[in-house]
């Protein structure tokens, strides 16, 4: 595994990540042998940077990695807060976000919480700013070390990035939505702010294993939230309507894996960490063998340029008309 600065927080982490939305059930159940069967691997591959939330699971992710007893010495496990009830989308106060985030250290078993992002919290409460304040009165009591935001759209990556204590950002960032790459990647270089990826894989897409036949379970966001029925719709497979998400997976897969030995995923991920701006990727995963595929991606060599050039073109000419609520 190979390590990358985290921004302004001094912490070394890991190109994969782990994204632990999928341990609190919300891609279907998940047995508890399989959750720390999942978080023993990782920390076996020396992945070191685990992405979780106070609401995945109503807290059951964040409970299952604070009950783990497998976790590397080198640890960084970042949280989320602004989307639980009684925050979203109007309760936000101080004495709220405290609350949420000591909730959330109790179930981590810790002190003080690595990382706090707010989570796809409203652009308005981000344009106002108090919320940065209070992230900043949080950090001086101790509660966190580090905030971060993690954000849904460009224009709210940019406003984040006006704040001056922000560390982290956490963008969705994959070949079927390369935005990114354009200006925020350099802006937050400049300011020294560590990019998460979510959603590499495009929920899935970029898994290279869906047909239009496949169907999910149905407490599974890629079930109930396809369509954006229950949060943003550019949030479930990047935004693009599920079939042609297939399709566009099924033409883009020999223009990345023709010729080489690795398959779609890998190679996905392959992309996004030949962006050096990126510090790490967290991929899901549902068991312990994608947790070790995922981990090879970091043992690929760099894309070629004329690779690069090609799979942009691809995104701006058949991907990005698809794309549904604002990127």
């Amino acid at each position: 595994m190979n390590y990358r600065q985290l921004g302004k927080t001094g912490y070394r982490v890991s190109e994969i990540g782990l994204g632990c939305w999928q341990l609190g059930g919300d891609f279907g159940p998940l047995a508890g042998d399989t959750a720390s069967d999942i978080l023993e691997t990782a920390a076996a591959c020396g992945i070191n940077f685990w992405d979780t939330a106070d609401v995945y699971g109503g807290g059951e992710s964040e409970q299952r990695i604070g009950n783990s007893l497998h976790k590397p010495d080198n640890l960084v496990v970042a949280t989320k807060v602004g989307r639980g009830a009684g925050l979203y989308p109007e309760g936000y106060s101080l004495a709220a976000v405290r609350a949420s985030l000591e909730a959330s250290a109790q179930r981590l078993g810790v002190d003080a919480i690595d990382l706090a992002q707010l989570h796809c919290v409203p652009p308005a409460i981000l344009k106002q700013g108090d919320i940065f304040q209070w992230m900043e009165s949080l950090k001086h009591s101790g509660l966190i070390r580090h905030y971060g935001a993690s954000v849904e759209t460009i224009e709210e990556a940019f406003t984040c990035l006006q704040q001056p204590g922000l560390a982290t950002l956490q963008i969705i960032f994959n070949l079927f939505r390369q935005d990114a790459a354009e200006a925020l990647l350099d802006a937050a270089q400049e300011k020294n702010v560590g990019i998460i990826v979510r959603l590499p894989l495009a929920s899935g897409l970029l898994s290279g294993k869906f047909t239009r036949d496949t169907r999910f379970a149905e407490s599974d966001h890629r079930n109930y939230n396809r369509d954006g029925a229950a949060f943003s719709v550019g949030e479930t497979f990047g935004g693009i309507p599920f079939e042609k998400g297939v399709e566009l997976a099924e033409g883009l897969e020999p223009l990345l894996t023709e010729g080489t030995p690795t398959g779609l995923a890998a190679q996905s991920l392959r992309w996004i960490l030949d962006h050096p701006a990126v510090s790490s990727v967290i991929a899901g995963a549902s068991s312990p063998q994608q947790i070790t595929s995922n981990a090879s991606a970091c043992d690929l060599a760099p894309l070629s340029e004329s690779t690069h050039q090609i799979l942009s073109s691809y995104y701006q000419q058949q991907v990005r008309p698809h794309i549904r609520g604002a990127i």
